[in-house]
């Protein structure tokens, strides 16, 4: 519980602008959401906690929105975040594996046809 009594809100906007050390968020954002993050260097003593999980969680690529759950902080946060970690070259952002190729639906259709005739 906090001095006034009152359960602590693990997340308040207290502790938001304590993570983002009071900065405001980067206008355009550095990474998408879908955004792929890696990390390339391990965390060291006396780094925020929240950027020490995410070096130890990306060793294997997850995306922004991944981050932030396993994280329970908001994107904007987290955004922030990558951000100082990118500038530093901690970590490395990947584009998004594209979707697939949906083929013609024309071909789909000759090849059903096709297939209803045998």
């Amino acid at each position: 519980m906090s001095q006034s009594g009152r359960p602590w809100d693990e997340g308040g906007p207290d502790r938001l602008y304590t993570v983002n050390r009071g900065r405001a968020p980067v206008e355009p954002r550095p990474v998408e959401l879908v955004s792929l993050i890696v990390a390339r260097a391990e965390p060291e003593p006396g780094m925020a906690p929240e950027a020490a999980a995410v070096l130890r969680m990306c060793r294997f690529p997850l995306s922004v929105a991944e981050i932030s759950a396993y994280l329970a902080l908001p994107v904007s946060t987290v955004g922030l975040l990558l951000a100082e970690l990118l500038e530093d070259g901690r970590v490395e952002a990947r584009a998004p594996v594209p979707a697939a190729v949906l083929p013609d639906p024309e071909l789909l259709q000759a090849v059903m046809h096709g297939l209803q005739n045998l």
